[in-house]
């Protein structure tokens, strides 16, 4: 029996709540069918995202600005919603070299919710205020508040919390909903009814998860950290990413083998893109490392 004394409010009307007609008798289906059938739906998350481009364009550039200013992306959700923002801040520093403090995802209930469910903590309009006094959020920050359905108060909270604070805010929602108050980018990916019905960890999650990484793909790229589609700001820590490093240092460089490659990547730290200023400017590491950052990092205007 619920402990609520209240009722909660009637969230009937929100698009990721409505059923799905497609999937109304979802429990007779074969199993090849019921996967036959989330295959067909996601789709619709790929067409949300791409109908969403200069929204999601623009708050990857409000990022970009406040990461060049020495600000940080914070993303703030609850449930799913925060799970996928951990999870995209997390895998930003193996992909584009980044620090770990530059991308930061924040989920209600901390860092044990990623793997136990605590919903309940999703209802605290300021129950992220004690997060933004641990990371001093302030004006060079963007933060972004992200809930399937729009309704979350610990998100759109957040939103709230970080504008008074100072910071670029957004919010990304999969439900049509009016621009919350104090943000400054609205993201609405429109995807409709799940085939499960209320489970925004299906097409919802898929949509906002393409969105994220759209967000700081371009952000990064905006930011010098890669050389037409490669991963240039890379670094070789494991036999993985050493072994990519020397296929991309040689995509530059085709005429130096792989063990002259191997050595010049030893030289640079394991660091490719000092690397590869080293062998084409014909400098040393200390002279590579002053000649990027007096290019911000931008490999094209060194080479």
């Amino acid at each position: 029996m619920s402990t609520q004394q209240t009722l909660p409010p009637d969230r009937s009307h929100v698009a990721t709540e409505q059923r799905n007609a497609g999937s109304a008798e979802l429990d007779r289906l074969s199993t090849v069918e019921i996967v036959e059938l989330m295959a067909r739906d996601q789709r619709i998350a790929v067409d949300a995202v791409e109908r969403a481009a200069d929204a999601i364009a623009r708050f990857a550039d409000a990022a970009a600005a406040s990461l060049a200013a020495g600000g940080r992306l914070v993303y703030a959700g609850a449930g799913t919603s925060g799970r996928l923002g951990v999870l995209d801040a997390s895998e930003c520093p193996p992909t584009f070299c980044s620090d770990p403090s530059q991308v930061v995802g924040i989920i209600a209930g901390g860092d044990g919710a990623l793997r136990r469910s605590s919903e309940g903590r999703e209802d605290e309009w300021e129950g992220i205020a004690p997060e933004f006094e641990r990371l001093s959020l302030g004006a060079r920050d963007c933060f972004l508040g992200i809930a399937a359905g729009g309704t979350t108060p610990y998100a759109l909270g957040g939103v709230e919390l970080a504008k008074k604070r100072g910071a670029a805010t957004g919010f990304l929602t999969c439900a049509p909903s009016a621009q919350p108050r104090m943000c400054d980018h609205l993201i609405v990916l429109e995807t409709g009814a799940e085939i499960l019905t209320g489970s925004t960890r299906l097409k919802a999650g898929t949509a906002t998860k393409i969105a994220l990484n759209a967000i700081t793909t371009a952000m990064f790229v905006r930011l010098g950290k890669t050389h037409g589609h490669l991963m240039v700001d890379l670094a070789a820590t494991n036999d993985k990413l050493v072994d990519r490093a020397l296929r991309i240092y040689r995509e530059f460089f085709p005429g130096d083998s792989r063990e002259t490659a191997h050595a010049q990547l030893l030289a640079a730290g394991g660091m490719l893109k000092v690397a590869l200023v080293m062998r084409a400017r014909g400098v040393d590491r200390t002279q590579a490392e002053l000649l990027l950052a007096a290019s911000g990092g931008e490999l094209r205007r060194v080479m």
